[in-house]
C-alpha cells in the first residue's frame, strides 16, 4: 500500500453494519493499488477494536430472530440473493477484476457464476436438514437429534478470489442459521461490500455484516468474545494465527489453507489433455490459487515430452490488464512478486528454467508463465506453496516413487493423477494424502461436492452437505416415552 497520488481521488469504501455503510471509527482509511498498474484504487477501511465490536453486536442482536426462522424462510433468502447476485453479473466482474487484474469476462464465467450456484445449492440444503431418525434407540426412551446454528460466525477472506470465497462462507453459514461478519482480504474489500449490499435487500439488518482492515482486525474478530466460530480462507501461516488466537476460548475454527497440488501423469496418460489442463490451472489466475497445478510428477519416458509441450504451451499465453482480452493477469502485489523471485534464486544446482522466471515490464506486477525442471524434493520451490504461475517437472520411475514425491510436501490439499488404468487411479486415490483427488482433470468444482484439505492445508469443508455440518452444532434429545419393558 502507498499514499495516494497528489491529484488522484479514489473511491472510498465504508463498513457494512447493521444494514448501513458505516466509517470506521478511528476515520483511517488504507490506500489500495491496482495490480495492473501499481497506482492508488481506492481506500479502504481499518477497522479497529471498536469497529469490531459494533459488527459483532449488530450479528449478535439479528442472531436472536434469524436463528429462529423456519428453512424455508432461509432458502428463500438465499434464492433471492443469488438473483441479485446473478443480476449484478457485469457490475460485479468489473470490481472484481479492477481489484485482482483478472479478466472481467473470466470472472463472470469461472466465479460469478459458481457462486451463484453454489447460493442456490445452499439454499436447498437449508430445508434438508438431515439427521439420524427418531425412535427408541434405548427401551422406553425416545431420541431426536437436532441441527441448530452455531451463533455469530467470523469469516476471513483471501485476495485471490474475493467474492467466491465470501460465498462459499456465507451461504452455507446463513443456511444454518447463523449470523456473520465477513472480513474481506485488505487489498479486495469491494465485491464483499457489495455483495452485503445486495444481501441486506433480501435479509434482516445484522445478518450479513463486513469490516474491512488488517490482520489486526482479523485477529481481534476471533478473539471476540461474542464469536462463536472463526472461518479462514488464506495462508498457513495465518491458519496458524487465528488458531491460537481463538484458542484460548475454544471457539470452533474452520480452516481452508494453502495447497501444494501434484499432478501425477503415468506414461498411458493422453499427454496433450495433461499439459492442457496444467496451464489452465497452474498459470490460470497468475498461479494464484490454493489449488493450482504445481508440481507436475510425470513417467521418466514421458519427462521430456510433456516438458516441451508444457513451454509451448506457457509461451503461448498472454499476460496484461483486464482490459485486455489476456490469459492471466499480473500478481497481486510487489510482496507476491518478491516472494516469487526469491524462490526461483534459491534453486539448487541442476534446476532449469525452461521459460519464464522473469517479471514482465516495469508497470504492474505481471510475470512471465514459468516452467522448471530439475527441482530437487526438498527445494523451496518444492516444498512451499508458490502462488505464481510457475510450474515444477519432476521425473519417476516406478508408483513408489511417484507416490513419496507427490506425498513429500506438508500441504495435503488437492492433487490430480492422470493416467488410462482405472484401477491404478483408484490406488493412487486411495494413496495420495490429500482433500481431493481428480482424476484426468485438474481445478474442478461441484456445489454438491466437499473441498478441503489435511494437514497444513487446514481442516474442515466447504461446498456440499458437509459445510452445513461446520456451520450447524447437534443436539441429542431424549426423553421417557413409556415404562420400560
Amino acid at each position: 500500500m502507498s499514499g495516494t497520488p497528489e491529484h488522484h481521488h479514489p473511491p472510498r469504501y465504508d463498513n457494512h453494519i447493521a444494514g448501513a455503510a458505516v466509517p470506521p471509527r478511528s476515520g483511517r482509511w488504507d490506500t489500495v493499488n491496482d495490480p495492473s498498474t501499481g497506482r492508488a484504487a481506492y481506500l479502504a477501511p481499518r477497522s479497529d477494536a471498536a469497529d469490531v465490536d459494533e459488527a459483532v453486536r449488530a450479528a449478535t442482536s439479528a442472531f436472536g430472530h434469524w436463528r429462529w426462522q423456519p428453512p424455508a424462510r432461509r432458502a428463500a433468502a438465499l434464492l433471492a440473493l443469488a438473483d441479485a447476485v446473478a443480476g449484478q453479473t457485469t457490475a460485479l466482474a468489473e470490481a472484481e477484476a479492477a481489484m485482482t487484474g483478472k479478466s472481467a469476462r473470466l470472472v463472470a464465467a469461472d466465479e460469478i457464476a459458481p457462486a451463484v450456484d453454489h447460493l442456490r445449492f445452499f439454499a436447498g440444503a437449508a430445508r434438508l436438514a438431515l439427521a439420524p431418525a427418531a425412535g427408541e434407540y434405548e427401551a422406553g426412551l425416545t431420541s431426536l437429534v437436532r441441527r441448530e446454528p452455531v451463533g455469530v460466525s467470523a469469516q476471513i477472506l483471501p485476495w485471490n478470489f474475493p467474492l467466491l470465497t465470501a460465498v462459499w462462507k456465507l451461504a452455507p453459514a446463513l443456511a444454518a442459521g447463523n449470523c456473520v461478519v465477513l472480513k474481506p482480504a485488505p487489498s479486495t474489500p469491494v465485491t464483499a461490500l457489495r455483495l452485503a449490499e445486495l444481501a441486506g435487500a433480501h435479509l434482516p439488518p445484522g445478518v450479513v455484516n463486513v469490516v474491512c482492515g488488517d490482520a489486526e482486525t482479523g485477529r481481534l474478530l476471533a478473539v471476540h468474545p461474542d464469536v462463536a466460530m472463526v472461518s479462514l480462507t488464506g495462508s498457513t501461516r495465518a491458519g496458524r494465527e487465528v488458531a491460537a488466537a481463538a484458542g484460548d476460548r475454544l471457539k470452533r475454527i474452520h480452516l481452508e489453507l494453502g495447497g501444494n497440488a501434484p499432478v501425477v501423469v503415468l506414461a498411458d496418460a493422453d499427454l496433450t489433455e495433461a499439459v492442457n489442463a496444467v496451464a489452465t490451472s497452474g498459470f490460470g489466475n497468475a498461479g494464484q490459487d490454493c489449488v493450482a497445478a504445481a508440481r507436475v510428477i510425470v513417467a521418466a519416458e514421458r519427462h521430456d515430452e510433456f516438458v516441451a509441450a508444457l513451454v509451448k504451451r506457457a509461451e503461448s499465453l498472454r499476460v496484461g490488464p483486464p482490459g485486455d482480452d489476456c490469459d492471466l493477469g499480473p500478481l497481486h502485489n510487489a510482496a507476491q512478486l518478491d516472494r516469487l523471485t526469491s524462490l526461483l534464486s534459491a534453486l539448487t544446482p541442476g534446476a532449469r528454467i525452461h521459460t519464464g522466471g522473469r517479471r514482465i515490464g516495469e508497470t504492474g506486477y505481471f510475470f512471465e508463465p514459468t516452467v522448471v525442471s530439475g527441482v530437487r524434493q526438498h527445494d523451496r520451490l518444492v516444498q512451499e506453496e508458490t502462488f505464481g504461475p510457475v510450474v515444477t517437472v519432476q521425473p519417476f520411475d516406478d508408483l513408489e516413487t511417484a507416490l513419496d514425491l507427490a506425498n513429500g510436501v506438508e500441504q495435503g490439499l488437492a492433487a490430480s493423477v492422470w493416467t488410462r488404468d482405472h484401477g491404478t487411479a483408484m490406488e493412487l486415490v486411495r494413496r495420495l494424502e490429500f482433500g481431493c483427488v481428480w482424476i484426468n482433470t485438474h481445478l474442478r468444482f461441484a456445489s454438491e461436492m466437499p473441498h478441503g484439505g489435511f494437514g497444513v492445508s487446514g481442516h474442515g469443508k466447504e461446498l456440499s452437505i458437509y459445510a452445513l455440518d461446520e456451520y450447524s452444532r447437534i443436539k441429542h434429545a431424549m426423553t421417557v416415552s413409556g415404562a420400560p419393558r
